[in-house]
């Protein structure tokens, strides 16, 4: 990457499980790291004590969302390297919860944010030269499925998926657009034996990967000066189950 490895890259809800593991990869390359994160917890303290820019951030609202972004601004004068767009929601249509409350807090996190951070901070992704920043939203294998008891869910990313090919087109050729459309990457602590079978056998490869097998993919795709408006499917197969 050469010089632009001075430009910070921006990981949104970096403080937990992938986008903590990013964080700490590309600090353990000397590159800086923006993170947004929702609330305190010990995983913030270690970033930024290990060098991380760590903002606080509420993606629910509009106004939380902009304010983020010109928080931004002010720690990264010479522009980004990229936005990860990692930052997400889990919550399902529940009897008894009003719907109109999951689908907005959905769309805010998955389609607002990302759509409104893209175009407030292009001005620091471009001028850097061809292919020189990046752009990765983060959606979800469910893009292709649906699901029938996170609909909200699976709509907004499946949105988020859309928009990848939009702002390829709208930020060619200085800035890669892509997604990666993950499934079971690595289990949660109090998953129990069970669980992780059942969740082990809907793939292929029958097997939780860990960070490391989106990690490398971030990389490859930071340093293409090729590839562009793409969704990189890491579901072990599952899609063939």
């Amino acid at each position: 990457m050469g010089t632009t490895r001075q430009r910070p890259i921006l990981i949104t809800g970096g403080g937990r499980r992938i986008g903590l593991a990013l964080a700490h990869h590309f600090l353990n390359q000397k590159q800086p790291v923006i993170i947004s994160y929702r609330s305190e917890y010990p995983a913030i303290e270690g970033l930024c004590e290990a060098g991380a820019t760590c903002i606080q951030a509420d993606f629910s609202t509009d106004d939380g969302i902009l304010a983020f972004a010109e928080e931004v601004k002010s720690h990264a004068p010479h522009g980004l390297r990229a936005i990860l767009h990692n930052a997400s929601g889990w919550m399902a249509e529940k009897s008894g919860g009003p719907l109109s409350d999951v689908l907005s807090a959905m769309l805010h996190i998955h389609v607002h944010a990302p759509y409104l951070l893209n175009h407030a901070l292009e001005g620091l992704l471009r001028g850097h030269g061809h292919a020189a920043s990046d752009i990765i939203h983060f959606t979800d294998y469910v893009v292709e499925r649906g699901s029938d008891k996170h609909i909200a869910y699976a709509a907004s990313k499946a949105a988020l998926d859309n928009m990848t090919r939009s702002f390829a087109r709208k930020m060619a050729p200085e800035v890669k657009v892509n997604a990666i459309a993950p499934s079971l990457i690595l289990f949660n602590e109090g998953d129990d034996a069970e669980y992780r079978q059942q969740a082990l056998n809907k793939s292929l490869m029958k097997t939780a990967p860990g960070e490391k097998e989106i990690i490398e993919l971030v990389d490859y795709l930071l340093v293409s000066c090729f590839v562009t408006g793409r969704a990189f499917a890491v579901d072990g197969g599952r899609h063939l189950r």
